[in-house]
């Protein structure tokens, strides 16, 4: 008996280590895949055409990002339907870190509010990594527009009701979200009028006289503001910005919930191995550091920053999305 128990118990043995190595074999490449982690090009996805914003951060950030990778980051253009068509496709890539996406206050924290039928789920759909850029928002003016500050402007929208026009590229845009969140802060009765095509379009009109102002990106503005066709009332970030230094923000003028920006920033599918997602925090957080890159940012207006860690840049979408979902419900807003 005692022979036979014994010869049991070898069998166990052999059978349990059997088991744990084919375990170990199964898990062996995936581990090995981490570790390696990037032995291929990796792919960032920028939802929106060549020459804008987005575009602009992603080939600003790809050689570096290269350089601290050691290997090829290329860019690929996937836009179409407000970002929603690069987004989709970066949101079913395979979760391995060969595919990012260059995602932005937009697509992220604006479209899935106003697209019905949009099938991503941003925070369901990706890990966020790191944000890379802020740009904030800035509030112009037709040069002869008469209110010279947010005050003034108050004053004469308040003594006009109904009367006086604000210009925005498209309906769930953040620039009309921007002022829709001013506007009923102040108590202002205004009539919006949208423009298709991003903000130059709008902003000329603004320029020409024929809209009297609007929310833009300080890189779309900033230029027009200097060279005197346009005058800026404010700035929406918490303190003055170094391009614009003599333009208050609008905390100092008496309007704290008037703090936004366009951001962007790296996400990666849902799925990702937690391995990966730091290697890549580590390697934005450092190319954000490169002084080439932070003086482009500064002179078109943006602000080169990152993420202490994707858990903050999670909360940070998840704080912006709240507050544009709000403002989204209340004004009804929907896709164009």
């Amino acid at each position: 008996m005692t022979k036979l128990f014994g010869r049991r118990q070898i069998l166990s043995k052999f059978v349990l280590g059997a088991a744990f190595a084919a375990a170990g074999m199964l898990a062996a490449p995936a581990a090995f895949a981490q570790s390696d982690y990037p032995n291929q090009p990796i792919t960032m996805i920028v939802p929106f055409a060549p020459g804008g914003a987005s575009d602009f951060a992603a080939r600003l950030l790809q050689p570096r990002l290269s350089a601290i990778l050691g290997q090829q980051v290329v860019v690929e253009n996937r836009d179409g339907a407000a970002g929603n068509v690069g987004m989709d496709l970066a949101a079913r890539a395979k979760p391995d870190g060969y595919t990012l996406f260059l995602g932005n206050v937009g697509t992220v924290s604006i479209n899935p509010y106003i697209f019905s039928s949009l099938r991503v789920k941003p925070l369901q759909d990706f890990v966020p990594i790191s944000i890379v850029a802020d740009t904030p928002g800035l509030l112009i003016a037709n040069s002869s527009f008469p209110p010279n500050n947010v005050k003034e402007l108050v004053e004469y929208v308040k003594a006009r009701p109904g009367q006086v026009n604000f210009a925005s590229p498209g309906t769930g845009s953040v620039n009309r979200l921007e002022m829709e969140a001013f506007r009923r802060e102040a108590g202002l009765d205004m009539v919006h009028v949208p423009y298709k095509g991003g903000a130059g379009p709008a902003t000329a009109d603004v320029m020409g006289g024929h809209v009297s102002l609007m929310f833009v990106t300080i890189s779309s503005g900033i230029n027009h503001v200097k060279g005197g066709r346009l005058k800026a009332l404010g700035v929406s970030t918490k303190q003055r910005v170094a391009q614009l230094p003599d333009v208050p923000t609008m905390t100092e003028q008496g309007f704290p919930k008037s703090v936004s920006s366009s951001w962007q920033g790296i996400l990666v599918p849902a799925g990702t191995p937690q391995p990966i997602i730091d290697k890549l925090h580590a390697a934005v957080v450092e190319a954000m550091k490169d002084e080439t890159i932070r003086a482009r940012m500064g002179e078109s207006g943006v602000i080169a920053v990152s993420s202490a860690s994707p858990a903050e840049f999670k909360q940070y979408i998840e704080a912006d999305a709240a507050k544009w979902s709000a403002v989204i419900k209340e004004i009804g807003a929907k896709a164009d």
